[in-house]
This record gives structure tokens, sequence and C-alpha cells, in this order.
């Protein structure tokens, strides 16, 4: 497992559905986190760059009628792929978690209770 660079897995889950700049990056991960999840810039953007020398995101500028221009990121195959395993690993993770903290109990029946 992985935990420690996990936030990597949310960050490429948020661009699953498309590009977004890092504002939208941090904004998804807040709103979808009931707020948990409050992600700053010093945290973001070097996790941001460590993705794209790895070969999971791209970055490209995107140009605004409105304002500056800013950089949008791009999930790409091998991000996918990526995160593909990282939810397997979750997955497996929260399932020995839950066995562990409500194992399952057998009744005088004989019946599992879980």
């Amino acid at each position: 497992m992985r935990f420690k660079t996990d936030i990597e897995a949310l960050i490429l889950a948020t661009l699953e559905n498309g590009p977004k700049h890092g504002y939208a990056i941090v904004k998804t991960l807040r709103t979808q986190s009931d707020g948990l999840f409050k992600l700053n810039e010093g945290q973001l953007y070097p996790l941001l760059h460590s993705m794209q020398e790895k070969g999971l995101i791209r970055g490209e500028w995107e140009t605004s009628e409105t304002g500056p221009a800013r950089k949008i990121y791009i999930i790409l195959e091998a991000g996918n792929a990526e995160l593909e395993s990282r939810r397997s690993d979750w997955n497996e993770f929260a399932a020995s978690v839950k066995r562990s903290l409500f194992p399952v109990q057998i009744t005088q029946k004989g019946e599992a209770r879980g």
C-alpha cells in the first residue's frame, strides 16, 4: 500500500472526468470530500509536477478571453491505469479493515452475523 502518496490517486480521480486547472482540482477534492481534503498550492503543484514526470498526467496552457492563460491538467493512459490499480488497492484495504473492525460473529445456532 502507498498511503503516503494516495493523494495522487485522488487527483487522478478528479481528472478522470476531464481536464482541470489547479484551483478546480482543489475545489473538486474539497467538495467531493465534504471539506475533508484541503490542499493548498504548496502541496498541489509539486504533486502535479511529479505526476507529469511519471507520465500520469500532462499539463497544457489554456488561453482565456476573460483572463490570463492557465495550465490545465489532463490524465493520460498511464494515469488511468495507475488510478485503476490504486482503486483496486483501496478496495482490498477497505475490505480488510472492515473484516478487522466488524468480524463475523457466530451465534449459538451456528449462524454467521456480521
